[in-house]
């Protein structure tokens, strides 16, 4: 048995706690560095003014759209190459990772061609005024231009997570943090023989950064993990190929596409309080991926752990790793929502001095918060359900949290209680829907015994 293959039949031997920790340790470097990356964004962006950091949260609907639709197909493999390892089907490990690539590829490229020309019309729709709209043009321009380089590291790094590799992807998104750490401030403010670019410069330093990842995520692929075949096979085969990754990856993407769309609603909502509340949500939203970045990471573990010990009988393992999941998400949002609540004043200082802002944001972080253990243990169950083929179920769960509750309910609270009335909702539709989705699980479970 060769390294690769003693190291994939770890999580399958190894204690449940152990595996993973062992798993989620390194993945939290690695979501931290693409957390950071947004918050660096949100910071430089924040020094330009309100306007400018208006203008990039109204991007951020559009933005988690593709970055979801990528991101859905990615687990959708993850789930569906995991599985194989399980079985030790190495060649169809190979195929699906190759195959998903062009699938992800070819699905965003004609969201992006869409996109590129309804950028007007759309942020318009969003709430954007006309002294916001020039700024997201100029952003959606450039970020549109680069989306490949987006695209391939995030499918391509869940094949290499399927596989039971997750440092190697962490350390993928470090360096990817650390490029647009070091480019950020000289391509918006014009450091040394730059040109000052602003939001613009933004935006270029984000696609340079990813154009990095995309590199390293392809050598690993290629020469270290050998998961991409250059055989050339009939149309009829990748296809059969794409209809094992759609069958997860589709419902995966578009409930995660239902996301940012439940939030492009809120945005809307949210922009007849002024433009300081878009851009005090936009900075608390960026502050809220930080605080979960633990959780996220378990939540994206969840899926090659529970497919290859579900491949390989192990069903004893798959429940005993949701339930470590589930007591570690519950613990972590109590702590997140006590730090927060303690350190809102000075976070919120840190992005924007208008004062208006200030008390939006810091409102933000003492309310939203109260949901988080639950959301964590949502985001468990949907990984969960997903690696056991349910789907259906995940995207019902996620259907029901953003269109049932998450829009109607901010809706409401906007009607009668104003910005904290939107924020309240958040938390509530957190707790509701992290418990309709603890109770599913355990029903599939059941099921599958």
């Amino acid at each position: 048995m060769n390294d690769n293959n003693k190291n994939n039949a770890r999580l399958v031997i190894d204690p449940v706690g152990k595996t993973l920790i062992n798993l989620t340790l390194p993945m939290i470097f690695g979501m931290l560095g693409i957390v950071v990356f947004n918050l660096v964004d949100t910071y430089f962006v924040g020094r330009l003014g309100t306007i400018p950091l208006a203008a990039l949260s109204f991007t951020l609907p559009v933005v988690l759209v593709i970055g979801s639709i990528a991101l859905g197909l990615g687990i959708g493999a993850s789930a569906v190459i995991s599985r194989a390892i399980g079985e030790g089907n190495h060649h169809k490990v190979e195929r699906i990772t190759t195959d998903s690539l062009f699938l992800a590829l070819i699905s965003v490229g004609i969201f992006v061609v869409i996109g590129f020309f309804t950028i007007d019309p759309l942020f318009r729709a969003l709430g954007a005024g006309p002294d916001v709209l020039p700024l997201v043009k100029i952003y959606m321009k450039i970020w549109y231009a680069g989306v490949l380089f987006l695209v391939f590291p995030m499918v391509g790094n869940n094949a290499i997570r399927a596989a039971g590799d997750t440092f190697t992807p962490s350390i993928i998104m470090m360096i990817g943090f650390v490029t647009n750490i070091i480019l950020d401030p000289i391509l918006i403010f014009g450091i040394g023989p730059f040109p000052r670019m602003e939001i613009a410069g933004a935006a270029v330093a984000t696609v340079i950064a990813r154009s990095v990842t995309l590199v390293f995520s392809l050598y690993v692929l290629i020469y270290r993990e050998k998961m991409i075949t250059f055989d050339i096979l009939p149309f009829k085969s990748v296809v059969e190929s794409w209809k094992s990754i759609l069958y997860i990856g589709l419902p995966t993407a578009v409930t995660r596409v239902a996301v940012p769309i439940a939030v492009a609603v809120v945005l809307r909502i949210i922009a007849f309080h002024g433009v300081e509340a878009v851009a005090a949500f936009g900075v608390g939203s960026r502050i809220e991926f930080f605080a979960l970045v633990v959780v996220v990471a378990l939540s994206n573990v969840i899926v090659p752990f529970v497919g290859q010990n579900w491949g390989a009988g192990e069903l004893n393992r798959v429940k005993e790793g949701i339930s470590y999941g589930n007591r570690f998400a519950m613990a972590w949002g109590f702590f997140t929502f006590v730090a927060l609540a303690v350190f809102a004043r000075p976070i919120a200082s840190l992005f924007n001095g208008d004062p208006l802002v200030f008390d939006a944001i810091v409102l933000y972080l003492r309310i939203v918060p109260i949901g988080y253990g639950l959301f964590g243990v949502g985001l468990i169950s949907a990984s969960a359900l997903n690696a056991l083929h349910k789907p259906l179920h995940a995207a019902v769960l996620t259907i029901i949290e953003m269109f049932v509750l998450y829009v109607p309910l901010a809706l409401l609270g906007s009607y009668f209680f104003g910005l904290i009335g939107i924020f309240s909702s958040f938390a509530l539709t957190f707790c509701v829907a992290g418990v309709l989705a603890y109770f599913l699980v355990k029903a599939t479970l059941l099921s599958l015994a």
